[in-house]
């Protein structure tokens, strides 16, 4: 269906209102399961904000300024109208509220991630009354990962084909400032 035709049978219903979705992830680095997600969601919704936002569980590779500008770059450089990136400042479901967006999407690419995400959707909903849509993630990209991709790029591994141009260079450059971590024992 075309990216600016109607979508659902509530869209047809209120053609004057505009659909917003909010794809939400630490984006630490952007990938190219990241861009295949978003392209998707945008043939569902009129518009799409990539939250980029913070992750209190992990350790980030990329400062917070750096990932939106990433993000931007690749969702330029993809060609995606009708898409743009902000961070995330606080609650998720507060900036869902903010942007005006029904819907928050997130990829699966299998099912721990569905066990990883179900609880955070049934929350979402809880606090800020969001549904959350769950998209499968195209099998020829499940195996990228962000952290997996900051390991190989830790361990000097080749990253090009996992990234976005831009991404690329920024995250080897990130892994020289830290210090690549190569002890030998590499868990992946």
């Amino acid at each position: 269906m075309p990216a600016s035709g109607p979508r659902t049978r509530w869209h047809r219903a209120y053609p004057e209102r505009v659909s917003i979705a909010v794809c939400p992830g630490s984006f630490d680095p952007i990938t190219l399961g990241h861009l295949d997600l978003i392209r998707r969601a945008r043939s569902m919704f009129d518009e799409v904000v990539v939250a980029v936002a913070r992750n209190s569980t992990k350790t980030a590779l990329l400062d917070p300024g750096e990932r939106v500008e990433l993000a931007q770059a690749a969702v330029a450089e993809a060609g995606l109208a009708g898409v743009r990136v902000a961070q995330v400042p606080g609650l998720l479901v507060d900036f869902c509220r903010e942007v005006g967006a029904q819907a928050i999407v997130k990829g699966l690419r299998g099912g721990a991630d569905f066990d990883a995400e179900l609880p955070m959707a049934l929350m979402n909903r809880h606090v800020g009354t969001i549904e959350t849509v769950f998209v499968i993630g195209d099998p020829a990209l499940a195996h990228i990962a962000s952290s997996l991709v900051r390991d190989v790029a830790r361990f000097g591994g080749p990253i090009d084909d996992l990234l976005p141009a831009g991404a690329q260079e920024a995250v080897r450059a990130a892994v020289r400032r830290q210090g690549t971590g190569n002890d030998g024992g590499g868990t992946r």
